[in-house]
């Protein structure tokens, strides 16, 4: 069984430059990952975790309260150790991001909105997610919500028609949206059944997965949860377990839109281990990096 991490120390209780604090923390982080990769059998062999399509796992930056300049100064750390892919950026807050999005629009950044998202705040989250490079949102948990996302998607998307061939060639028939406007999502499952967690319930979760998969202007691209709020690894790590399992059923019903579902983020600052043990292809890392709010 893996020992729970200890709190790692933190950018803001360092002397050192801010750049240079956040390489520090951004390089524990990463080594944390690697050897919970190795632990599980994943770094050497380039075997999968189980029921996972891939070893491997990337690191998303949780920058709750940071302002521009902090999640710029981190991501310019990381890209500058050179380590291949750059790490995710993500938001808990649609204020936050909207806030934040026009300062960092130049880093092209891959950023996912990672909190709650209320009806009347999905135009504001995705005019910006647009401004970055690319964009997910991790916490669908309803059928209405996917699709007032996706409605909201093609709505904001130039307009697609192909021609048909109806009298006199003119009928033009929609066809399926190009690439831009689709978004891709994640299911957020409440694999704790803590009340305080939002996400949909396990039992529910593939049902919801499944429809979320036929929803117009979305790519439904993985699961997400947060774990149980315990130092007890067997607990922990059986919702973890049960994320896996939920992401394993639905991509193997072979149902479209499901193919590519393959996202597990899952695991934080306090228990990436166990998640990277579990099959987690994203960890979501705040405090040890930008160190407590």
């Amino acid at each position: 069984m893996l020992s729970m991490p200890p709190t790692p120390s933190t950018p803001q209780a360092a002397s050192l430059p801010a750049h240079a604090a956040y390489a520090d923390a951004l390089a524990r982080v990463h080594d944390r990952i690697e050897q919970a990769r190795s632990d599980a059998g994943l770094a050497l062999s380039g075997v999968s975790a189980p029921g996972e399509a891939t070893s491997s796992v990337r690191l998303l930056l949780a920058t709750k309260t940071q302002d521009a300049a902090a999640v710029r100064a981190a991501v310019q750390a990381d890209r500058a150790a050179g380590r291949g892919a750059s790490v995710l950026v993500g938001e808990n807050r649609v204020q936050e991001l909207t806030e934040k999005a026009p300062a960092l629009a130049d880093l092209g950044l891959t950023t996912h909105l990672i909190g709650p998202l209320q009806s009347n705040k999905v135009n504001h989250a995705l005019r910006a997610l647009a401004q970055h490079g690319r964009g997910c949102i991790e916490t669908v948990d309803s059928l209405a919500l996917a699709e007032k996302i996706g409605s909201r998607v093609l709505a904001s998307a130039p307009a697609h028609a192909s021609p048909a061939g109806g009298q006199g060639g003119n009928h033009v028939e929609p066809s399926a949206p190009p690439a831009s406007a689709v978004l891709d999502v994640y299911v957020q499952v409440n694999v704790s059944g803590e009340e305080s967690k939002a996400g949909v319930s396990p039992d529910a979760a593939v049902d919801l997965a499944l429809a979320v998969a036929q929803v117009s202007g979305l790519r439904l691209s993985g699961f997400m949860t947060i774990g149980a709020r315990s130092t007890d690894e067997g607990l922990v790590r059986a919702g973890f377990t049960r994320l896996r399992e939920i992401r394993d059923e639905v991509v193997g019903s072979g149902a479209h839109g499901t193919q590519g579902a393959r996202e597990l983020s899952m695991g934080m600052s306090q228990d990436l281990e166990w998640a990277v043990a579990e099959g987690a292809t994203i960890v979501r890392v705040g405090s040890a990096v930008f160190g407590a709010r």
